[in-house]
C-alpha cells in the first residue's frame, strides 16, 4: 500500500449544514463516503478562554491526491473562521473497499455492482 488513502477530519455545528457539506463533497467526487457522528461534545482554547460546543464529526475517506481541492472546498463552504481540517493516512484496509473509493472518486461509480 502506497498511502494513497486518507481519512479527513473536520467538525460542524449543525448537523443540516453537515448533511450540505457532505453531498457536495460526494457531488464533486472529493470523497467516496462521508459519515456524520454525533452530536460530540467539543472542548476547546479559543480566544483566550476555554469553549465548550455541541459539534458533529465529519469523516471523508478519500485519496491523498485530492486533499488541497477537498481542503479548499472546505474552507470555501465552512461556517467557521478556522475550521478543523486534519487527515491521517490509511496504511492498509480491504482491497475491495479502497478500489470503491478509486471508482467512487473518479466518477466510475457505475461499476459499484462488482462491490455488492
Amino acid at each position: 500500500m502506497d498511502n494513497k488513502f486518507i481519512i479527513v477530519l473536520s467538525t460542524i455545528d449543525d448537523i443540516d449544514k453537515g448533511k450540505r457539506m457532505s453531498k457536495l463533497i460526494i457531488d464533486k467526487k472529493l470523497g467516496a463516503c462521508v459519515n456524520l457522528v454525533g452530536p460530540i461534545q467539543s472542548t476547546y482554547f479559543w480566544r483566550g478562554k476555554i469553549e465548550e460546543s455541541k459539534e458533529w464529526l465529519i469523516l471523508i475517506k478519500t485519496k491523498k491526491d485530492l486533499y488541497k481541492k477537498l481542503e479548499e472546498l472546505i474552507i470555501k463552504i465552512h461556517p467557521y473562521v478556522t475550521p478543523e481540517i486534519i487527515y491521517f493516512e490509511i496504511d492498509g484496509g480491504f482491497d475491495k473497499y479502497l478500489n470503491w473509493i478509486v471508482d467512487v472518486t473518479e466518477g466510475k461509480e457505475e461499476n459499484n455492482d462488482k462491490y455488492v
